[in-house]
């Protein structure tokens, strides 16, 4: 029996990832609860403090592809200990940063080092350890550990700026990710998966044949649409929810009801990803995005209608993560996955740039979120229209052994 089919060896690394994912992207998807704070202290401004989240969010992109590369030769568990420490030591810093320097050098450091938790390295040292046909429930769970995690520190976080102060807050949060650097130790064994044997296995000889396939970058350009729309809404709706004369508080409950949904939305996703196309799974999420933000527009705002549309976006708001992911190894295998992603999530930090940036400074010109909404509004579309030629395959099968996928038509 090969190793990785076992229960306990499917459950540790998974659960393993799950965690690191959950502690790494709380923490960082809490950044909102802190915009406020952070400038009433230090008077720099919303623009100036938006710009030093939005270039975080840029340097956790950008340093993805270097930390898949790196993992290949040094292994998976030297990579997440730094990535762990590092992120903690930042956020440590930004508690105590007083000027625009500190703050925007604090707020790269735990982006450049955060990014080894990121899930393109988690997922795609976990795909080399789980069996093929698990892939989809393994990277639903991640995801799902994703979204915990921010339901998790929106909640906390909340409670503590409320009760302590900001900073006490950030140095709650890097305790936390210090606490966890000892789970790399659970990726210490090299990968035992076996080969990839997935449908597209021929093609999974170089990430750098990816690279030249279109299909990957209309993958790609779907994810950075993801960014711009999540790093908006987790920065900036605290602020929309205070000019709707609401307490912080419900800012925190805002986050929560997101991260609550987010579970059920990448389980959803993981479910549907090994029974329908998942390039259609993929574009009707960013659909329902565009509906979702289209509504909230032309409705007055309350809290009825805030808390409708903190459940419509959360069901969809960590969905493109397992299909994300599931896309690509179907498309190039499980050993290119942490690199390919890691460009891929490169992008989406980009998006990630514009949203919590440009957000911050609308508000700042004109006090509202009209255009940025707007703006949201017509990617999501062209994001739901982008996935439509993507040549992934038929849609999987069942067979008395369970689903499988059919092999992708010829190229």
């Amino acid at each position: 029996m090969n190793p990785a089919s076992r229960p306990l060896s499917f459950w540790i690394p998974v659960a393993a990832a799950s965690l690191l994912l959950a502690v790494s992207t709380g923490s960082r998807s809490a950044m909102g609860l802190f915009l406020g704070p952070i400038n009433t202290a230090t008077s720099l401004g919303t623009a100036t403090v938006s710009l030093a989240i939005a270039a975080s969010l840029l340097a956790f992109g950008a340093a993805q592809p270097a930390w898949g590369i790196w993992e290949k030769r040094v292994g998976a568990a030297r990579v997440i200990v730094l990535g762990a420490i590092g992120s903690g030591i930042g956020l440590a810093l930004l508690a105590v940063a007083s000027g625009s320097a500190a703050l925007t050098t604090a707020m790269l450091l735990g982006g450049a080092t955060g990014a080894a938790l990121g899930a393109p390295l988690l997922m795609g040292v976990v795909a080399q350890r789980v069996p093929v046909e698990r892939h989809g429930l393994a990277m639903g769970v991640i995801s799902a550990g994703s979204s915990a995690g921010q339901l998790t520190y929106s909640l906390i976080g909340a409670a503590l700026i409320a009760a302590f102060g900001w900073q006490a807050a950030l140095l709650v949060f890097a305790a936390t990710l210090l606490a966890v650097a000892p789970l790399s130790r659970v990726f210490r064994a090299h990968p035992a998966a076996g080969p990839d044997t997935g449908p597209n296995a021929a093609r999974a000889t170089s990430a750098a044949g990816a690279l030249r396939d279109p299909s990957y970058w209309y993958v790609t350009a779907g994810f950075f649409v993801c960014g711009f729309h999540v790093s908006f809404l987790t920065t900036h709706m605290p602020g929309v929810i205070e000019m709707c004369g609401l307490p912080p508080t419900f800012s925190g409950l805002w986050l929560a009801v997101v991260g609550a949904c987010n579970i059920v939305g990448s389980l959803g996703a993981g479910w549907l990803m090994q029974r329908l196309p998942m390039k259609l799974v993929l574009g009707a999420v960013y659909a329902l995005r565009a509906l979702g933000v289209a509504a909230f527009v032309a409705v007055p705002p309350s809290q009825a209608l805030l808390l409708g549309f903190a459940l419509w976006m959360g069901l969809t708001y960590m969905a493109t993560l397992p299909l994300t992911t599931g896309l690509l190894t179907r498309l190039y295998g499980a050993p290119n996955l942490a690199v390919l992603f890691g460009v891929t999530m490169a992008m989406h930090q980009v998006g990630s740039f514009l949203g919590a940036w440009l957000g911050g400074v609308e508000f700042q010109l004109t006090g509202d979120y009209r255009w940025i909404w707007f703006a949201d509004i017509l990617l999501a579309s062209a994001a739901a229209l982008v996935h439509l030629p993507i040549r992934d395959g038929q849609a999987p099968r069942r067979t008395s052994e369970g689903i499988v996928p059919r092999p992708a038509p010829a190229q």
